[in-house]
């Protein structure tokens, strides 16, 4: 019988990758669930109503030796501020009763969290480093983290990952995708843009063919990890290898080198430490985290040469 692999915010950049990841690697039944923006082959579901969670989950049969990826969060910061009770029930409640389901039922939940549950002032960050968020949506996903491992009885791992990028509906879905936009936009309009935090941008790709490899381990797994990139940019950094990938002019962007005094505050470096990841892999013949350099796959991505 191939293993059940249920996939929450399956519409979205990583939720979709995901899907499409374990649906087309063989061995797997897979369901992939979504909201508002379900589309063709996947199940509409409100996780936020526990007594539809629950009773989806049943009629899956979702059960020992199968997985959970919970991809769906309200990952957006800003946002976050501006909808604090609706993104606390989303990215803490909902994963605690996944956590509590998985115990029940002896399915394998993975919780994807975010980098920004540190405080950036002391990386790079082990999976054991202490937490300190600085805004409503680290806090929330840290929330998240802490109802996921309170559950004695789940089999669970929380996957920290960094800000991410990859095939997408639309470049908003991406707070690197839509870079490009800010980049082909001369039109005249100025735009100041971050070059202040250090960010390890992480294609979904890699983070959704690592999940298959690690379904594929066998082993005791430790219950915090972390996956990243290696490669360091602020994403004034960004606009500006998309300017020589694109061909255009960058001037309409002015670099800010300080933190902003308003808005949501971000931490300036939340490198995960991902050696614990990596020797995960190393006795496996696996190629480890195996991740896609930053500047060679926006290259092919776009069909164009690097500069």
């Amino acid at each position: 019988m191939p293993t059940r692999v249920l996939v929450t915010g399956a519409s979205g950049v990583l939720g979709s990758a995901v899907f499409n990841a374990f649906k087309h690697s063989g061995g797997f039944d897979v369901t992939g669930i979504a909201h508002t923006r379900a589309t063709d082959g996947l199940q509409v579901v409100d996780l936020l109503k526990r007594d539809s969670m629950e009773t989806f989950i049943k009629q899956t049969d979702l059960g020992e030796g199968d997985w959970c990826i919970h991809c769906a969060a309200e990952r957006r910061p800003d946002l976050a501020e501006k909808n604090p009770e609706q993104t606390q029930q989303l990215n803490s409640f909902v994963p605690g009763l996944l956590a509590r389901l998985s115990a029940e039922r002896g399915f394998k939940l993975v919780y994807i969290s975010t980098d920004y549950v540190f405080d950036g002032t002391s990386p790079p960050y082990s999976p054991k480093d202490r937490t300190n968020p600085l805004q409503l949506y680290g806090k929330t996903k840290r929330d998240g983290e802490l109802a996921v491992l309170g559950i004695k009885d789940s089999k669970h791992v929380v996957l920290r990952v960094p800000i991410l990028y990859g095939p997408a509906p639309k470049n908003g879905d991406s707070a690197i995708n839509i870079l490009l936009d800010v980049v082909a936009d001369q039109s005249g309009k100025r735009y100041t843009m971050d070059h202040f935090a250090t960010r390890y941008p992480t294609n979904v790709l890699d983070i959704a063919n690592f999940l298959v490899r690690l379904t594929a381990l066998h082993r005791p797994l430790p219950t915090i990890l972390h996956y990243s990139a290696g490669e360091p940019f602020t994403k004034y950094e960004i606009c500006l290898i998309f300017s020589q990938l694109l061909g255009l002019p960058h001037d309409h962007i002015v670099p800010q080198s300080t933190a902003p005094n308003d808005g949501t505050p971000r931490p300036v470096n939340t490198q995960l430490d991902v050696r614990e990841t990596e020797a995960l892999f190393e006795h496996s013949g696996s190629e480890g985290l195996g991740w896609n350099p930053f500047e060679e796959w926006w290259s092919s991505h776009l069909n164009v040469k690097p500069a």
